[in-house]
C-alpha cells in the first residue's frame, strides 16, 4: 500500500484492502493485429487466480487512473490490467478517438493466452474508458461476465452534435487536454485549461480553433467538424449504440443529472431493458468532473465486481436503480427507470405566464438573438467543476431570453422523467437555434436550472406550418426534481448556449469555415392556434 492508495482509499470511504502488498509489472508490449504494441501495467495482489479486470485509457496507466482502477482495486482482491489506448503514453500508432473496437479486442485475445488469465474478466472506467467498454462489449464473448460503465455512452456522435449543434467548450477542451496531457506538469495545466481556452472558443472560423488552443492542427477535430451531418458514414466505427441490446454481460451505470453524457447513458440503459436485461443505474447531483461521481464510481464498481466475479452480492443496493431527487435533498430507490408518471402539460401565456389552462389570443413575443454577443451558457450539463445550478437571473434579464413563470405552486410537484418543450416560432433565418430551460424559483426569486436543451433549426427540418411558423420539439435533459410548494415553475427561451453550443451564425455555412454572423429576430407563439408548452413528467 502506498501512502496514496490509503489516502484515496479513505477519501473514497472505500471498503478496507485486503492485501498491502501489490505487485506492478510495467510496460507489457501487447501486439495489435497491424504490428503496433500498446502497452500495459498489470497490478497483481498475492494469491493465485484472481479475477481481471481490464481498464483501456486514453489518460495513461499511472496517475489518477493507475492510483483508482489500478492500485486501489488490487488491494482489494483483483488483478488489473491497465492499457494505454493507442498513441498514447508510449503506445504505438496514432490516436483515432472513439475508433477503440480492434484494440479492445485484440487485447481480449492476447489476455486469454496469457498463464494468468482466470477465464473470465470485467471491464471498468469512466467517460472515454466507458466508450471503450462499449467498444467491445457485444463481441468480447461469454467470459466477459460485468460491465462497470460511469459517466459515459456508447454513442459518442450524439453527445458531440446534442440538438444538431457542435458541443464546442466540451470537445475544444478535450483536445487541449489530450494535446497536454503527456507534457511536464500536464495536470497542472489541466487545471488552468478553463481560463486558457475561454477567449479561444469566442473565435471564428471554428477550424482554427485546434491550433489556437495547442499550436498545432489536430486531424480529429477537423474530421469532427466536417462530419456532423446525421448519419455521416464516418461515426459508424465510432458509435456502439446499435450493439448495445446484444450485450449479455451485467451491466452497471454510474451518472449525474448535469452530466453531459447523462440522455446517452439513459439511451443504453433503454436498449438493455427492452432487451431483457436488468441493468443497474445510480444518477447523482452531479457533473461530469465532479470528486463526488469519481467516489460514486469506484464504489460502485467495487460492489459491482464483487458480486460478478466473487459471487458476493451483499453490496449490492435492494433495487436495480437510485437516483437523486432534486430539490428535496433524497434518494429514491426504483425498480426500473423511468418511473410510472403521469403528464402534465404547462402553456405558456401573454406577459410571461405559464399555466395548465390553454392560453388565450396574444401576440408572440420576440427577441433578436445576435451571434456577435451569443447568449452565453450558466451552469448546466458540463464536464466541469462549478455550480451545475447556478441563479439564473442575471443570464434572464438579458433581452435575448424570454421567461414564462408560473405561479407559485400550492402543493408540492415532482418531476421525474423525460421533460419536453414543444414551441411554435419563427425566425427571420432559415438557420437557427431555439433553447429551453425549465427553472425552480425560490420564493427570494432565485432562478435554479433544473434541465434544459438546445435545438438547431436548419431549413425544412422541422417543416414549418403552412403559416410559416414552426414546432419545435425540443427533449430536455431527462431529470428528478420536486418542485416545493410556495416555489414557481419558469420556462427560460432564447437562442443559444455559448460556448456549451458552438453558436450558429445564422448563415449555413460550413462550421469550420462560418466567419459571416447573421442576427436573428425571433418569435415564440402562444395562443389558440399555436400552444406553445412545456411537458412534465410528474408523479403521485
Amino acid at each position: 500500500m502506498t501512502a496514496a492508495s490509503r489516502f484515496f482509499g479513505r477519501a473514497l470511504d472505500l471498503p478496507p484492502p485486503e492485501s498491502v502488498r501489490v505487485a506492478v509489472q510495467r510496460d507489457i508490449a501487447i501486439p495489435m493485429p497491424d504490428g503496433v504494441a500498446l502497452l500495459a501495467d498489470r497490478y497483481v495482489p498475492p494469491g493465485s487466480a484472481r479475477p481481471l479486470v481490464l481498464v483501456r485509457s486514453p489518460y495513461g496507466r499511472r496517475g489518477p487512473f493507475g492510483l483508482m482502477y489500478g492500485r486501489l482495486l488490487a488491494e482489494r482482491g483483483f488483478q488489473v490490467l491497465v492499457q494505454s489506448c493507442r498513441g498514447t503514453f508510449g503506445s504505438g500508432g496514432t490516436l483515432d478517438p472513439f475508433n477503440e473496437r480492434d484494440d479492445g479486442l485484440a487485447t481480449v485475445e492476447w489476455m486469454r493466452k496469457q498463464p494468468w488469465y482466470p477465464g473470465a474478466f470485467a471491464t471498468t472506467g469512466p467517460s472515454y474508458l466507458g466508450i471503450v467498454q462499449w467498444a467491445m462489449a457485444a463481441e468480447a464473448g461469454p467470459d466477459l461476465k460485468a460491465i462497470a460503465a460511469q459517466i459515459t455512452t456508447s454513442d459518442v456522435a450524439a453527445a458531440i452534435y446534442q440538438g444538431g449543434s457542435f458541443s464546442l467548450e466540451t470537445m475544444l477542451g478535450w483536445v487541449d487536454q489530450v494535446a497536454r496531457q503527456e507534457r511536464p506538469l500536464g495536470l497542472l495545466r489541466q487545471g488552468l485549461a478553463r481560463r486558457r481556452l475561454a477567449p479561444v472558443l469566442n473565435r471564428l472560423p471554428l477550424g482554427d480553433l485546434d491550433q489556437a488552443a495547442t499550436g498545432h492542427r489536430a486531424s480529429y477535430w477537423q474530421d469532427w467538424l466536417a462530419h456532423s451531418q446525421p448519419g455521416d458514414p464516418y461515426w459508424i466505427p465510432r458509435s456502439y449504440s446499435g450493439s448495445v441490446p446484444a450485450v449479455t454481460a451485467p451491466v452497471s451505470f454510474v451518472g449525474g443529472w448535469h452530466d453531459i453524457f447523462l440522455p446517452g447513458m439513459l439511451a443504453d440503459y433503454a436498449a438493455l431493458a427492452k432487451a431483457g436485461h436488468e441493468p443497474y443505474l445510480l444518477i447523482g447531483p452531479w457533473r461530469h468532473t465532479d470528486q463526488q461521481v469519481i467516489s460514486a464510481s469506484v464504489r460502485d464498481t467495487l460492489a459491482w465486481l464483487r458480486a460478478h466475479l466473487l459471487g458476493d452480492p451483499s453490496q449490492l443496493r435492494p433495487e436495480p436503480v437510485r437516483i437523486f431527487v432534486g430539490g428535496s435533498g433524497e434518494w429514491r430507490d426504483l425498480p426500473a427507470w423511468p418511473p410510472t408518471a403521469g403528464q402534465q402539460r404547462w402553456y405558456l401565456h401573454p406577459a410571461s405566464g405559464l399555466g395548465q389552462s390553454p392560453p388565450g389570443s396574444g401576440e408572440p413575443d420576440g427577441y433578436t438573438y445576435d451571434p456577435a454577443d451569443p447568449t452565453p451558457s450558466v451552469g448546466g450539463p458540463a464536464d466541469r467543476q462549478g455550480d451545475a445550478q447556478p441563479d439564473n437571473r442575471q443570464l434572464e434579464s438579458r433581452p435575448d431570453v424570454l421567461t414564462y413563470t408560473s405561479a407559485p405552486l400550492e402543493h408540492d410537484l415532482e418531476v421525474i422523467g423525460q421533460v419536453t418543450a414543444e414551441l411554435f416560432v419563427r425566425s427571420s433565418r432559415p438557420h437557427t437555434d431555439f433553447f429551453a430551460r425549465l427553472c425552480d424559483v425560490d420564493p427570494t426569486g432565485r432562478s435554479g436550472n433544473v434541465c434544459d436543451a438546445l435545438l438547431r433549426l436548419v431549413p425544412g427540418d422541422p417543416a414549418p406550418d403552412p403559416d410559416g411558423t414552426i414546432l419545435a420539439r425540443i427533449a430536455l435533459w431527462p431529470t428528478a426534481h420536486r418542485f416545493r410548494a410556495g416555489h414557481r415553475l419558469r420556462l427560460q427561451v432564447s437562442s443559444g448556449a455559448h460556448p456549451r453550443y458552438a453558436r450558429n451564425t445564422g448563415t449555413g455555412e460550413p462550421p469550420a469555415t462560418a466567419t459571416t454572423l447573421a442576427a436573428a429576430r425571433q418569435a415564440v407563439y402562444h395562443d389558440p392556434d399555436h400552444p406553445s408548452a412545456v411537458f412534465l413528467p410528474v408523479t403521485e
